[in-house]
Protein backbone atom coordinates (compact mmCIF):
# COMPACT_ATOMS: atom_id res chain seq x y z
CA UNK A 1 0.00 0.00 0.00
CA UNK A 2 1.57 3.62 -0.92
CA UNK A 3 1.23 5.74 1.58
CA UNK A 4 -1.23 8.41 -0.11
CA UNK A 5 -3.51 5.29 0.62
CA UNK A 6 -2.26 4.07 4.06
CA UNK A 7 -3.00 7.63 5.15
CA UNK A 8 -6.84 7.75 3.91
CA UNK A 9 -6.72 4.03 5.59
CA UNK A 10 -6.10 5.38 9.18
CA UNK A 11 -8.79 7.92 8.50
CA UNK A 12 -10.92 4.85 7.77
CA UNK A 13 -9.73 3.77 10.56
CA UNK A 14 -10.80 6.46 13.12
CA UNK A 15 -14.58 6.32 11.10
CA UNK A 16 -14.65 2.77 11.41
CA UNK A 17 -13.71 2.73 15.16
CA UNK A 18 -16.02 5.83 16.48
CA UNK A 19 -18.99 4.22 14.28
CA UNK A 20 -18.56 0.71 14.96
CA UNK A 21 -17.50 0.94 18.48
CA UNK A 22 -21.28 2.47 20.16
CA UNK A 23 -22.52 -0.85 19.36
CA UNK A 24 -20.04 -2.72 21.46
CA UNK A 25 -20.31 -0.31 24.37
CA UNK A 26 -24.18 0.76 24.38
CA UNK A 27 -25.00 -1.25 27.32
CA UNK A 28 -22.27 0.85 29.22
CA UNK A 29 -23.13 4.02 27.86
CA UNK A 30 -26.92 3.19 28.20
CA UNK A 31 -26.13 2.75 32.01
CA UNK A 32 -23.83 5.29 32.69
CA UNK A 33 -26.91 7.97 31.33
CA UNK A 34 -29.71 5.77 33.07
CA UNK A 35 -31.44 5.23 29.93
CA UNK A 36 -32.62 2.02 27.92
CA UNK A 37 -30.46 0.28 25.45
CA UNK A 38 -32.79 0.57 22.52
CA UNK A 39 -32.79 4.48 23.23
CA UNK A 40 -29.21 4.19 24.07
CA UNK A 41 -29.18 3.06 20.14
CA UNK A 42 -30.60 6.83 19.12
CA UNK A 43 -27.28 7.90 19.26
CA UNK A 44 -26.38 5.34 16.61
CA UNK A 45 -28.59 6.87 14.67
CA UNK A 46 -27.75 10.43 15.64
CA UNK A 47 -24.10 9.65 14.26
CA UNK A 48 -25.87 8.40 10.88
CA UNK A 49 -28.02 11.41 10.42
CA UNK A 50 -24.61 13.55 11.18
CA UNK A 51 -23.34 11.15 7.88
CA UNK A 52 -26.41 11.77 5.56
CA UNK A 53 -26.80 15.42 6.12
CA UNK A 54 -23.13 16.28 6.06
CA UNK A 55 -22.19 14.36 2.88
CA UNK A 56 -23.53 16.91 0.58
CA UNK A 57 -23.70 19.79 2.72
CA UNK A 58 -19.49 19.32 3.43
CA UNK A 59 -18.72 18.55 -0.71
CA UNK A 60 -20.91 21.78 -1.39
CA UNK A 61 -18.76 23.94 0.32
CA UNK A 62 -15.27 21.84 -0.39
CA UNK A 63 -15.81 20.78 -3.58
CA UNK A 64 -13.67 23.15 -5.62
CA UNK A 65 -10.73 23.05 -3.14
CA UNK A 66 -7.70 20.61 -3.69
CA UNK A 67 -8.79 16.66 -2.22
CA UNK A 68 -5.72 16.95 0.05
CA UNK A 69 -7.18 19.98 1.91
CA UNK A 70 -10.34 19.47 2.12
CA UNK A 71 -9.77 15.59 3.62
CA UNK A 72 -7.54 17.48 6.12
CA UNK A 73 -10.22 19.66 6.89
CA UNK A 74 -12.68 16.89 7.20
CA UNK A 75 -10.30 15.10 10.04
CA UNK A 76 -9.91 18.43 12.01
CA UNK A 77 -13.73 18.87 11.88
CA UNK A 78 -14.35 15.10 13.21
CA UNK A 79 -11.78 15.24 15.51
CA UNK A 80 -12.94 17.86 17.27
CA UNK A 81 -16.78 15.96 17.07
CA UNK A 82 -15.01 13.01 18.84
CA UNK A 83 -13.33 15.32 21.56
CA UNK A 84 -16.35 17.07 22.55
CA UNK A 85 -18.16 13.52 22.96
CA UNK A 86 -15.96 12.26 25.66
CA UNK A 87 -17.16 15.16 27.61
CA UNK A 88 -20.78 14.67 27.07
CA UNK A 89 -22.89 14.66 30.14
CA UNK A 90 -26.21 13.42 29.30
CA UNK A 91 -28.69 12.24 26.61
CA UNK A 92 -29.10 15.51 24.65
CA UNK A 93 -25.43 16.44 24.66
CA UNK A 94 -24.07 13.03 23.55
CA UNK A 95 -27.10 13.03 21.02
CA UNK A 96 -25.61 16.40 19.67
CA UNK A 97 -21.96 15.44 19.58
CA UNK A 98 -22.78 12.41 17.76
CA UNK A 99 -24.31 13.95 14.83
CA UNK A 100 -21.76 16.25 14.94
CA UNK A 101 -19.01 13.72 14.37
CA UNK A 102 -20.92 12.08 11.37
CA UNK A 103 -20.92 14.89 9.65
CA UNK A 104 -17.70 14.78 7.85
CA UNK A 105 -17.91 10.92 7.80
CA UNK A 106 -19.64 10.74 4.14
CA UNK A 107 -17.53 13.06 2.18
CA UNK A 108 -14.33 11.81 3.75
CA UNK A 109 -15.33 8.76 1.70
CA UNK A 110 -16.76 10.09 -0.92
CA UNK A 111 -13.28 12.24 -1.39
CA UNK A 112 -11.21 9.76 -0.01
CA UNK A 113 -12.73 6.92 -2.76
CA UNK A 114 -11.94 9.64 -5.75
CA UNK A 115 -8.56 10.45 -4.37
CA UNK A 116 -8.32 6.94 -4.47
CA UNK A 117 -9.21 5.66 -8.01
CA UNK A 118 -6.89 8.40 -9.25
CA UNK A 119 -4.07 6.91 -7.06
CA UNK A 120 -4.78 3.53 -8.80
CA UNK A 121 -3.99 1.87 -11.89
CA UNK A 122 -6.19 1.36 -14.77
CA UNK A 123 -8.19 -1.72 -14.00
CA UNK A 124 -7.07 -1.91 -10.42
CA UNK A 125 -9.90 1.29 -8.71
CA UNK A 126 -12.30 -0.58 -6.88
CA UNK A 127 -9.29 -2.56 -4.76
CA UNK A 128 -7.86 1.00 -4.21
CA UNK A 129 -10.80 1.66 -3.25
CA UNK A 130 -10.91 -1.40 -0.80
CA UNK A 131 -7.69 -0.74 0.48
CA UNK A 132 -9.10 2.60 2.34
CA UNK A 133 -12.07 0.95 3.29
CA UNK A 134 -9.77 -1.76 4.97
CA UNK A 135 -8.67 1.26 7.43
CA UNK A 136 -12.40 1.14 8.81
CA UNK A 137 -12.99 -3.11 8.67
CA UNK A 138 -9.39 -2.99 10.40
CA UNK A 139 -10.97 -0.80 13.22
CA UNK A 140 -13.68 -3.49 13.88
CA UNK A 141 -10.55 -5.92 14.45
CA UNK A 142 -8.10 -3.83 16.44
CA UNK A 143 -10.45 -0.46 17.34
CA UNK A 144 -13.67 -1.41 18.10
CA UNK A 145 -12.81 -4.49 20.77
CA UNK A 146 -9.80 -2.00 22.13
CA UNK A 147 -12.73 0.45 22.55
CA UNK A 148 -14.98 -2.03 23.88
CA UNK A 149 -12.84 -3.69 26.29
CA UNK A 150 -12.20 0.16 27.78
CA UNK A 151 -16.05 1.03 27.81
CA UNK A 152 -16.44 -2.71 29.89
CA UNK A 153 -13.67 -2.22 32.24
CA UNK A 154 -12.62 1.54 32.48
CA UNK A 155 -15.26 4.26 30.84
CA UNK A 156 -16.72 4.67 27.70
CA UNK A 157 -15.66 8.15 27.47
CA UNK A 158 -11.92 6.93 26.89
CA UNK A 159 -12.92 5.75 24.12
CA UNK A 160 -13.80 8.66 22.30
CA UNK A 161 -10.51 10.24 23.58
CA UNK A 162 -8.86 7.83 21.47
CA UNK A 163 -10.62 8.48 18.64
CA UNK A 164 -9.42 11.60 18.95
CA UNK A 165 -5.99 10.82 18.68
CA UNK A 166 -6.31 8.84 15.66
CA UNK A 167 -7.74 11.83 13.99
CA UNK A 168 -4.65 14.17 15.01
CA UNK A 169 -2.64 10.88 13.76
CA UNK A 170 -4.78 11.12 10.45
CA UNK A 171 -4.29 15.08 9.81
CA UNK A 172 -0.43 14.92 10.18
CA UNK A 173 -0.41 11.61 7.97
CA UNK A 174 -2.24 13.16 5.31
CA UNK A 175 -0.13 16.54 5.10
CA UNK A 176 2.94 14.10 4.86
CA UNK A 177 1.85 11.76 2.88
CA UNK A 178 -1.00 12.47 0.56
CA UNK A 179 0.12 13.35 -2.62
CA UNK A 180 -1.05 17.03 -3.68
CA UNK A 181 -3.84 16.69 -6.64
CA UNK A 182 -5.71 19.65 -8.50
CA UNK A 183 -9.73 19.95 -8.21
CA UNK A 184 -11.58 18.24 -10.23
CA UNK A 185 -13.28 19.93 -13.03
CA UNK A 186 -16.82 20.85 -11.60
CA UNK A 187 -19.96 22.43 -13.59
CA UNK A 188 -21.04 23.90 -10.39
CA UNK A 189 -22.83 22.08 -7.53
CA UNK A 190 -25.80 22.20 -8.37
CA UNK A 191 -25.11 21.57 -11.70
CA UNK A 192 -24.06 17.83 -10.15
CA UNK A 193 -27.07 17.84 -8.82
CA UNK A 194 -28.03 17.32 -12.44
CA UNK A 195 -26.90 13.56 -11.55
CA UNK A 196 -30.31 12.90 -9.77
CA UNK A 197 -32.30 13.17 -12.64
CA UNK A 198 -31.78 9.61 -14.15
CA UNK A 199 -33.20 6.63 -12.08
CA UNK A 200 -29.78 4.73 -11.89
CA UNK A 201 -28.48 6.79 -8.79
CA UNK A 202 -31.46 6.70 -7.07
CA UNK A 203 -32.02 2.89 -7.29
CA UNK A 204 -28.03 2.98 -6.32
CA UNK A 205 -29.15 4.79 -3.02
CA UNK A 206 -31.84 3.28 -2.17
CA UNK A 207 -30.43 -0.33 -2.34
CA UNK A 208 -27.27 0.87 -0.48
CA UNK A 209 -29.48 2.39 2.36
CA UNK A 210 -32.19 -0.81 2.63
CA UNK A 211 -28.98 -3.57 1.80
CA UNK A 212 -26.84 -2.47 4.29
CA UNK A 213 -29.98 -1.68 6.79
CA UNK A 214 -30.07 -5.28 7.06
CA UNK A 215 -26.33 -5.39 8.79
CA UNK A 216 -27.22 -2.95 10.79
CA UNK A 217 -30.15 -3.77 12.05
CA UNK A 218 -28.27 -7.09 13.38
CA UNK A 219 -25.39 -5.36 14.20
CA UNK A 220 -26.68 -2.55 16.30
CA UNK A 221 -27.46 -5.07 18.99
CA UNK A 222 -25.11 -7.46 18.55
CA UNK A 223 -23.76 -7.29 21.87
CA UNK A 224 -27.23 -8.24 23.46
CA UNK A 225 -28.01 -10.63 21.01
CA UNK A 226 -24.85 -12.72 21.99
CA UNK A 227 -24.97 -12.08 25.51
CA UNK A 228 -29.11 -12.48 26.20
CA UNK A 229 -29.23 -15.17 23.10
CA UNK A 230 -26.20 -17.29 22.46
CA UNK A 231 -24.92 -17.03 26.43
CA UNK A 232 -22.24 -15.57 26.10
CA UNK A 233 -20.66 -13.55 29.36
CA UNK A 234 -20.00 -9.64 28.91
CA UNK A 235 -16.16 -10.31 28.55
CA UNK A 236 -16.46 -12.36 25.50
CA UNK A 237 -18.01 -9.39 23.73
CA UNK A 238 -14.56 -8.17 22.95
CA UNK A 239 -12.92 -11.47 21.41
CA UNK A 240 -16.61 -11.58 19.49
CA UNK A 241 -16.05 -7.98 17.95
CA UNK A 242 -12.62 -9.21 16.83
CA UNK A 243 -14.31 -12.39 14.81
CA UNK A 244 -16.90 -9.82 12.63
CA UNK A 245 -13.69 -7.54 12.42
CA UNK A 246 -11.31 -10.10 10.53
CA UNK A 247 -14.55 -11.16 8.22
CA UNK A 248 -15.19 -7.44 7.90
CA UNK A 249 -11.96 -7.23 6.67
CA UNK A 250 -11.65 -10.18 4.68
CA UNK A 251 -14.93 -9.64 2.59
CA UNK A 252 -13.86 -5.96 1.80
CA UNK A 253 -10.84 -7.57 0.46
CA UNK A 254 -12.74 -10.01 -1.55
CA UNK A 255 -15.52 -7.91 -2.93
CA UNK A 256 -13.03 -5.44 -3.80
CA UNK A 257 -12.04 -8.13 -6.37
CA UNK A 258 -15.29 -9.03 -7.16
CA UNK A 259 -16.07 -5.55 -8.28
CA UNK A 260 -13.00 -5.21 -10.62
CA UNK A 261 -13.15 -8.88 -12.24
CA UNK A 262 -17.26 -8.66 -12.62
CA UNK A 263 -19.95 -6.10 -13.02
CA UNK A 264 -19.90 -4.56 -9.81
CA UNK A 265 -24.09 -4.87 -9.82
CA UNK A 266 -23.40 -8.58 -10.28
CA UNK A 267 -20.93 -8.51 -7.28
CA UNK A 268 -23.88 -6.75 -5.16
CA UNK A 269 -26.90 -8.89 -6.06
CA UNK A 270 -25.58 -11.93 -5.14
CA UNK A 271 -23.61 -10.97 -2.12
CA UNK A 272 -27.14 -9.45 -0.54
CA UNK A 273 -29.05 -12.52 -1.23
CA UNK A 274 -26.43 -14.78 0.34
CA UNK A 275 -26.46 -11.73 3.47
CA UNK A 276 -30.21 -12.18 3.78
CA UNK A 277 -29.85 -16.20 3.77
CA UNK A 278 -27.23 -15.62 6.44
CA UNK A 279 -29.08 -13.60 8.65
CA UNK A 280 -32.03 -16.06 8.25
CA UNK A 281 -29.83 -18.81 9.69
CA UNK A 282 -28.74 -16.77 12.69
CA UNK A 283 -32.19 -16.47 14.22
CA UNK A 284 -32.30 -20.63 14.45
CA UNK A 285 -28.60 -20.95 15.66
CA UNK A 286 -28.40 -17.79 18.18
CA UNK A 287 -28.47 -19.77 21.49
CA UNK A 288 -26.31 -21.87 20.22
CA UNK A 289 -22.36 -20.66 21.02
CA UNK A 290 -20.10 -21.91 18.62
CA UNK A 291 -22.68 -21.57 15.60
CA UNK A 292 -23.53 -17.78 16.44
CA UNK A 293 -19.41 -17.21 16.41
CA UNK A 294 -19.32 -18.36 13.15
CA UNK A 295 -22.28 -16.54 11.70
CA UNK A 296 -21.12 -13.48 13.20
CA UNK A 297 -17.87 -13.92 11.11
CA UNK A 298 -19.80 -14.62 7.89
CA UNK A 299 -22.34 -11.95 7.98
CA UNK A 300 -19.30 -9.62 9.06
CA UNK A 301 -17.80 -10.72 5.65
CA UNK A 302 -20.95 -10.72 3.35
CA UNK A 303 -21.88 -7.07 4.59
CA UNK A 304 -18.48 -5.51 4.00
CA UNK A 305 -17.97 -7.44 0.74
CA UNK A 306 -20.65 -5.24 -1.14
CA UNK A 307 -19.07 -1.57 0.25
CA UNK A 308 -16.46 -1.10 -3.13
CA UNK A 309 -18.61 -2.85 -5.37
CA UNK A 310 -21.51 -0.51 -4.65
CA UNK A 311 -19.15 2.40 -4.13
CA UNK A 312 -17.84 1.50 -7.77
CA UNK A 313 -21.34 1.37 -9.42
CA UNK A 314 -22.46 4.92 -8.27
CA UNK A 315 -18.92 6.62 -8.97
CA UNK A 316 -19.26 5.06 -12.85
CA UNK A 317 -22.60 6.17 -12.91
CA UNK A 318 -22.10 9.82 -12.57
CA UNK A 319 -19.86 10.96 -14.82
CA UNK A 320 -18.62 13.95 -14.21
CA UNK A 321 -20.04 14.23 -10.51
CA UNK A 322 -18.05 11.47 -8.71
CA UNK A 323 -17.42 13.30 -5.63
CA UNK A 324 -20.58 14.41 -4.81
CA UNK A 325 -22.26 11.22 -6.03
CA UNK A 326 -19.54 8.98 -4.19
CA UNK A 327 -20.35 10.78 -0.57
CA UNK A 328 -23.99 10.45 -1.04
CA UNK A 329 -23.57 6.90 -1.45
CA UNK A 330 -21.73 7.31 2.01
CA UNK A 331 -24.86 9.20 3.41
CA UNK A 332 -26.73 6.28 2.05
CA UNK A 333 -24.77 3.96 3.81
CA UNK A 334 -25.03 5.86 7.01
CA UNK A 335 -29.30 6.20 6.14
CA UNK A 336 -29.08 2.44 6.15
CA UNK A 337 -27.32 2.52 9.69
CA UNK A 338 -29.96 4.94 11.42
CA UNK A 339 -33.27 2.73 9.38
CA UNK A 340 -31.39 -0.44 10.26
CA UNK A 341 -30.76 0.31 14.08
CA UNK A 342 -34.69 1.94 14.39
CA UNK A 343 -35.86 -0.98 12.62
CA UNK A 344 -34.08 -3.69 14.65
CA UNK A 345 -35.23 -1.82 17.72
CA UNK A 346 -38.85 -2.09 17.36
CA UNK A 347 -39.28 -5.43 17.79
CA UNK A 348 -37.28 -4.75 21.10
CA UNK A 349 -39.36 -2.39 22.61
CA UNK A 350 -42.44 -4.31 21.69
CA UNK A 351 -40.88 -7.23 24.01
CA UNK A 352 -39.61 -9.69 21.40
CA UNK A 353 -36.38 -11.33 21.63
CA UNK A 354 -32.79 -10.24 19.98
CA UNK A 355 -33.12 -12.57 17.24
CA UNK A 356 -35.96 -10.62 16.22
CA UNK A 357 -34.03 -7.81 14.89
CA UNK A 358 -32.42 -10.36 12.90
CA UNK A 359 -35.47 -11.03 11.11
CA UNK A 360 -35.77 -7.42 10.43
CA UNK A 361 -32.10 -7.87 8.93
CA UNK A 362 -32.75 -10.80 6.43
CA UNK A 363 -35.83 -8.72 5.03
CA UNK A 364 -34.25 -5.30 4.68
CA UNK A 365 -31.02 -7.82 3.11
CA UNK A 366 -33.49 -9.55 0.45
CA UNK A 367 -35.33 -5.95 -0.52
CA UNK A 368 -31.61 -4.60 -1.27
CA UNK A 369 -31.41 -7.97 -3.42
CA UNK A 370 -34.65 -6.96 -4.98
CA UNK A 371 -33.20 -3.33 -6.37
CA UNK A 372 -30.14 -4.84 -7.44
CA UNK A 373 -31.57 -6.66 -10.16
CA UNK A 374 -33.53 -4.03 -11.54
CA UNK A 375 -30.46 -2.44 -11.84
CA UNK A 376 -29.06 -5.61 -13.31
CA UNK A 377 -32.23 -5.36 -16.06
CA UNK A 378 -31.27 -1.99 -16.55
CA UNK A 379 -27.80 -2.57 -17.43
CA UNK A 380 -28.93 -4.52 -19.65
CA UNK A 381 -31.33 -2.68 -21.67
CA UNK A 382 -28.68 0.31 -21.77
CA UNK A 383 -25.90 -2.14 -22.89
CA UNK A 384 -27.99 -3.89 -26.41
CA UNK A 385 -29.70 -0.36 -26.98
CA UNK A 386 -25.72 1.03 -26.91
CA UNK A 387 -24.89 -1.99 -29.35
CA UNK A 388 -27.43 -1.71 -31.77
CA UNK A 389 -26.54 2.06 -32.25
CA UNK A 390 -23.18 0.99 -32.67
CA UNK A 391 -24.37 -1.21 -35.31
CA UNK A 392 -26.33 1.80 -37.21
Amino acid sequence: MNKGLLSLAIGGFGIGMTEFVMMGILPDIASSLDISIPKAGHFISSYALGVVVGAPLMIAIAGKYPPKKVLMALMLFFTIGNGLSAFAGDYYTLMATRFLSGLPHGAFFGVGAVVAGRLAGKGREARAVSMMFAGLTIANIIGVPLGTYIGHHINWRYTFVIVTGIGVTTVTALHFWLPFLSAAGSSGFLNELKLFKRLKPWLIVWLTTIGTGGFFAWYSYIAPLLTEVSGFNSNSITYLLVIAGVGMTLGNIAGGRLADRFSPAYATSGLLLIMSLALMTLTFVAPYKVPAALMTFTIGALAFSIASPIQMMMIRAAKGSEMLASSITQGAFNMGNAIGAYLGGLPLEQGYTYTSSDWVGSGLAACGFIIALVILVLDRKNARRHNVEATI
